[in-house]
């Protein structure tokens, strides 16, 4: 089966890692297209996009002031054209080179929502202890209220056929995109299927942006959305 990927990176002040993720996406030469969405960067992320050669393969769309993780993912979203869309961090915790592995299950037709999970056996640099503790009541709040047996719903490494998608109405803006889409998918109907990734953790110093705070609003977007649309 053959499909058109579409991956999404969306970015926000990442100027020392959007070139070389580009590069990486482009090296496993998988991509029909690669839709950037810089989310209002300050640090000199879109001086540094603006000098990629943006190739046959290359989109890039700028937000006018940052509007959220969510609010960039959608973007993508409304402007890809491929087959099946895939989440791409741009900071390198996530690498490309598992595209193969994330792609299988779609490819073959025995699933048309695919995330990448962290805690399946993959290599993984030592996460902070507090965040996996955090992932973990979260995905079991998920897997609890949407009877599921999922191990990483926060998981960056999302993947879906693209008529999965355009059909749900998404709202979320900043981080609270991950448990929305997959209680909506649930919701659907949908079974996610998992597969085992590494993961390459950032520290706080190198720029790693999520925060406690986000998991409180997580915790309500799953419990919203359990009982709204």
């Amino acid at each position: 089966m053959t499909i058109r990927l579409s991956v999404i990176i969306p970015c926000y002040n990442e100027v020392n890692t959007v070139a070389e993720i580009i590069r990486r996406v482009r090296a496993v030469n998988l991509a029909h297209e690669i839709i950037v969405v810089d989310d209002g960067s300050t640090d000199g992320t879109r001086e540094v996009l603006a000098q990629i050669d943006p190739g046959d393969d290359l989109k890039i769309i700028y937000h006018p002031h940052n509007m959220g993780k969510g609010a960039a993912v959608r973007t993508g979203f409304q402007n890809a054209t491929g087959d099946v869309f895939l989440i791409q961090d741009a900071d390198l915790e996530y690498d490309p080179r598992e595209y193969p592995v994330l792609l299988r299950p779609i490819e073959e037709g025995i699933a048309k929502v695919v995330y990448g999970s962290r805690f399946l056996g993959g290599p993984r640099k030592a996460m902070f202890f507090w965040n996996m503790v955090a992932n973990r009541t979260l995905t079991f709040i998920t897997n609890l209220l949407y009877n599921a047996i999922l191990s990483d719903m926060e998981t960056c490494y999302k993947v879906f056929r693209a008529e999965v998608i355009r059909d749900i109405p998404l709202r979320s803006r900043r981080f609270d995109f991950e448990p929305e889409v997959t209680a909506k998918i649930l919701k659907r109907g949908y079974r996610i299927y998992e597969v085992p990734i590494s993961y390459n953790g950032r520290e706080w110093y190198e720029g790693k942006k999520i925060s406690w705070k986000d998991g409180v609003i997580a915790l309500w977007t799953l419990l919203r959305y359990r009982f709204t649309d």
